[in-house]
């Protein structure tokens, strides 16, 4: 059960236009601001586009794989001359947005507004290398999904659904959205999820989209997913069932206990992705994503 303490603030509803407005744009101007300084670069370096493309002939110099040497033009001008390639750059970001009742909960900020953040930057990383984007939105079923299109206009009104976006279903079905992602990108592209894995069953949908695309994994977290501040009778509700129950968080033994078993919960999910050969990237509202993302994509840059 994800213990989620009741008094902590909920989004019930979507912002009015004017709010809604200064919230897009804030995020904007922000989430622009560091793909300029930081994550531009990163990004672009970090995938593969989906191929190679023939660029033009040159002459033979020495050294050169003798498999490219292009025998038609050399048969023509009297000399060896090789086959130039580019790598085809144009790629498809595709942001699966966990919507479920366990992201309206945050102990600072919300688990949604911390994927918002990171939505952003992604977008308008992949605008800058002129990448297309798209969203899928999910609770226990596909709530939202925007095809991939280009250009910043496009970022913004993916931006614009993230925060206008209601509360969608409460529980979670990560399998019926990666289901929905196989059959709608046929192409290669690259999928960042991003979500707190209060759903289950999702092995097998990960490891078929990590084996046809570039997928990621973003585990948005909270501080108090891990401990609790020592107080005393603590409600907890589950935000996906909304079963409750009442904790003695004024017991040593008991928030030791607690903080115990989240810690081998996060091990044992880790120890999965690794078996599963999945990337990802543990990111938390009570932190910066400058240091989990920096951190993700020069580990990504060494892969490629």
């Amino acid at each position: 059960m994800s213990r989620c303490p009741d008094d902590l603030r909920v989004l019930n509803g979507a912002p009015d236009p004017g709010e809604l407005s200064a919230m897009v744009r804030k995020l904007e101007i922000r989430s622009r601001r560091l793909v300029n300084e930081l994550f531009s670069g990163e990004y672009h370096s970090s995938f593969k586009g989906r191929g190679i493309e023939f660029s033009q002939v040159r002459e033979y110099q020495y050294g050169d794989d003798v498999r490219t040497i292009d025998w038609n033009t050399s048969a023509h001008k009297n000399d060896l001359y090789v086959k130039m390639f580019t790598e085809e750059r144009e790629r498809t970001l595709m942001l699966v947005l966990d919507g479920s009742g366990s992201m309206l909960f945050g102990s600072g900020r919300l688990k949604k507004e911390l994927a918002a953040e990171v939505s952003a930057v992604l977008a308008f990383s992949a605008v800058q290398n002129n990448d297309m984007v798209g969203l899928l939105v999910f609770s226990d079923k596909v709530e939202t999904y925007i095809p991939p299109r280009k250009g910043r206009a496009h970022a913004l009104v993916i931006l614009n659904e993230i925060f206008s976006l209601k509360q969608c279903g409460r529980k979670t079905d990560i399998d019926a959205a990666l289901s929905f992602l196989r059959r709608t990108q046929k192409r290669k592209a690259i999928i960042f999820l991003l979500t707190d894995l209060c759903g289950s069953e999702y092995e097998r949908g990960m490891k078929l989209l990590n084996t046809r695309h570039e997928f990621v994994l973003i585990h948005i977290g909270d501080p108090l997913d891990h401990e609790l501040p020592r107080s005393g009778l603590l409600d907890l509700v589950d935000p996906e069932t909304g079963e409750r129950m009442t904790v003695d968080a004024g017991s040593r033994a008991f928030l030791a206990r607690y903080a115990k078993e989240r810690q081998a919960e996060r091990e044992a999910v880790q120890r999965q992705l690794s078996r599963m050969k999945v990337d990802a990237v543990f990111l938390d509202t009570g932190k910066s994503i400058i240091g989990g993302l920096n951190a993700f994509f020069r580990h990504r840059e060494r892969k490629v």
